[in-house]
């Protein structure tokens, strides 16, 4: 009982920290848009809004259970960012070709088309989605790393948005939504009592599951990485490549513990039978 009574203090106190910041960090945003006259930023809110939108949506008409609810409004997100992404990319390259825009001067200092508005947009949902998890306790730990994920992204995206540097960046960064996108679904489906292995489904979904979470996550954030080390002498003295560099080391080793949860449970659902009898 003592045990019980210890840990939900822990998690009240864990919450009362994580909602202080996202607080902090909503009265940011709205100083810069209100004082400093950056109306772009409303985009930010818009993202909190739409998201917030989708969860009642799906509250209302298809379930109430809050880690359902969460879960496919991340699936929403995840299809849409990376459409995003990849639309941006294409419409770069179709306009003005490869040349040059991997280059740093592009990547620190630009912002190809449509490109800050998708990062407010994203932004805004990873503020939803914080207070989301907050609000439903979706969360567990003495230092929760999904919320130490989330205000580390907010912290990074806001900062790149309010100095508008590095927005390039960060866009390549959220290729790894099109691997959330097969994470999502899968917790969805499962989620709604469809877990036969064999189906052909659950079988095309685990190879897109694997190949996007080689291509999209692992292999893009190493690529970034590397540029970032390559470059580092191009940086002027200042917090964009500690943070950015901070920021990618944070990302390779969420991707590794990422990575054996994924084979664990690809693990699990490929031989039930197996899992079980080890549980015995």
């Amino acid at each position: 009982m003592g045990r019980t009574t210890t840990t939900g203090q822990n998690q009240n106190k864990v919450g009362a920290f994580f909602l202080a910041t996202l607080v902090l960090w909503f009265v940011s945003v709205w100083f810069e848009i209100l004082l400093n006259k950056r109306s772009e930023l409303l985009s930010v809110v818009l993202g909190c809004f739409f998201f917030q939108t989708a969860n009642w949506v799906i509250r209302f008409f298809s379930s109430r259970d809050p880690l359902f609810v969460n879960t496919s409004v991340s699936l929403l997100h995840s299809t849409i960012t990376s459409s995003s992404v990849v639309f941006i990319l294409v419409n770069q390259w179709v306009r003005n070709g490869p040349s040059g825009m991997f280059e740093h001067s592009q990547l620190f200092g630009g912002t190809w088309p449509w490109a800050y508005a998708a990062l407010c947009f994203s932004c805004g949902y990873f503020a939803y989605d914080q207070w989301d998890m907050l609000r439903y306790r979706l969360y567990n730990g003495f230092v929760p790393a999904i919320l130490l994920h989330h205000l580390i992204l907010l912290i990074c995206f806001t900062l790149a948005l309010y100095r508008n540097v590095t927005i390039n960046y960060l866009i390549l960064t959220l290729i790894c939504e099109l691997h959330s996108i097969f994470l999502h679904a899968r917790k969805v489906r499962r989620m709604t009592g469809f877990r036969d292995a064999t189906s052909p489904m659950v079988r095309i979904e685990w190879i897109l599951n694997w190949v996007t979470f080689f291509v999209a996550r692992i292999a893009s954030h190493i690529l970034i990485t590397a540029k970032l080390i390559w470059d580092a002498p191009k940086f002027e003295k200042g917090v964009e490549l500690p943070l950015a560099l901070f920021g990618m080391a944070g990302m390779n080793l969420l991707n590794v513990f990422l990575g054996l949860d994924l084979f664990n449970a690809f693990r699990r659902e490929r031989n039930p039978q197996h899992t079980d009898r080890h549980r015995e």
